[in-house]
């Protein structure tokens, strides 16, 4: 059973070149979330050019044919807006939020940004800086640190396994034309969709969008295959100048569509969600020891990324990974108490019904439920498949899942 009242206010349109339009009409609320996606992200790239769909969002804030960086920046903070964007591996999104009066600027400075780019040359040579920086940053970064050598190992020699920043020596020979060339090649009205949430109206925003993207030209574009190399099971052991010791245990997961990913998601949520959680309250409640300690679950078109990170001193290493390793033997060789299993459902939903109160989350999720499932996918839906999770099929699931030959670990070390 679908929540027919939840379809009543989402729409959906498609232009004759292919760009797809969905809109969520919210009555409750005063503001509007918009945002131009990109089906397009770190894994689309060549080596050669890794990094450049992170660069060229950048560079689409940095001026257009008729607006200066400045000008961008000014568009939708004039009128108490604001304008941002996101990479992964998969996707781009550039967006604004602001209140619904302001559709039609954000829909203009958007368009503008996407389809006028200038790419003034002074800023490109900038711009290759600041990323190289924003490196830095995150090599600067433990966790940031050992969670990009554990993806580039467990995605060793597939494209997921690259950084989507790139790498210094890639974007340092970025070129004017090699922007226009990715923006020719990905940027196309098929690869492209415009998701908008909030107090809208969605025939006038079809008509917005169109009056800025029906001359963007239709074009076949076949998807190159990434088929996924075999696992190998390899640790890394690392060293940085820090502190504390980073630990990684984890493997590849699940699939946006997969049949299996309620089981994962509860699973996820009994060992890893918050507080409450048997990690948090037996490694850190229980021991100390540890700061922080939580699940992480990641989902690719085909493919997936799940594990547990801690971070401990040197001397707890091995006593975590033993706690660790006998919170997922328990949950293979015992069903989750129904008490506990209830909480972990009551979270996911109760988390699910407090996303609904930001127009960002909610454009998001219109966004990529059109992305990966090609339809909307309601509350209704999501709750009903969440319920429908049995403690055995749980248990199932994690006796082949939690198998100790798919897993490997990453550790960072203080030096010395």
């Amino acid at each position: 059973m679908q929540d027919t009242k939840e379809i009543d206010f989402v729409n959906k349109s498609t232009l004759p070149n292919g760009l797809r339009i969905i809109t969520e009409h919210i009555e409750s609320v005063k503001s509007v979330t918009v945002g131009i996606w990109a089906k397009t992200g770190g894994r689309h790239e060549i080596e050669e050019m890794a990094g450049i769909t992170h660069f060229l969002e950048h560079m689409l804030f940095k001026g257009t044919d008729s607006r200066s960086s400045y000008d961008i920046a000014l568009s939708m903070e004039a009128v108490g807006g604001y304008l941002n964007a996101f990479t992964s591996s998969e996707y781009t999104c550039y967006y604004s939020r602001c209140v619904n009066t302001q559709l039609d600027r954000a829909l203009d400075v958007l368009s503008d940004m996407v389809l006028h780019p200038a790419f003034p040359e002074e800023e490109i040579e900038k711009e290759k800086k600041v990323v190289i920086e924003e490196m830095k940053m995150y090599r600067d970064s433990p966790d940031d640190f050992i969670f990009e050598a554990f993806n580039s190992k467990i995605f060793e020699g597939h494209e997921l396994g690259r950084p989507v920043l790139g790498f210094e020596n890639t974007v340092s020979d970025f070129s004017r034309q090699d922007l226009y060339d990715y923006m020719k090649d990905r940027y196309y009205p098929g690869n492209l969709l415009v998701s908008v949430a909030g107090n809208v109206d969605h025939d006038r925003v079809v008509e917005l969008v169109s009056n800025y993207f029906e001359k963007l030209e239709a074009k076949d574009h076949d998807e190159k295959e990434q088929p996924l190399p075999p696992f190998k099971k390899e640790n890394l052991n690392l060293t940085k100048a820090i502190e504390q010791t980073h630990y990684i245990y984890g493997r590849r997961g699940l699939n946006f569509d997969h049949e299996d990913k309620y089981l994962l998601l509860l699973a996820n949520t009994v060992l890893g969600g918050g507080m409450s959680s048997r990690l948090h309250q037996n490694v850190r409640e229980k021991y100390g020891y540890c700061y922080s300690i939580q699940t992480f679950n990641q989902s690719y078109t085909d493919t997936g990324l799940w594990g547990i990170y801690v971070g401990t001193d040197k001397d707890y290493v091995d006593h975590v990974r033993e706690l660790i390793l006998k919170e997922l033997k328990q949950m293979q060789e015992e069903p989750v108490p129904e008490k506990e299993l209830a909480e972990a459902k009551s979270q996911l939903k109760g988390k699910l019904l407090l996303s609904q109160e930001s127009t960002s989350n909610r454009m998001t999720r219109l966004a990529k439920s059109e992305l990966y499932f090609g339809r909307f996918v309601t509350l209704d839906e999501l709750v009903e498949n969440i319920d429908a999770v049995t403690s055995e099929q749980i248990q199932k699931f994690v006796r082949d899942f939690f198998n100790e030959e798919d897993f490997m670990e990453a550790i960072l070390l203080p030096e010395g």
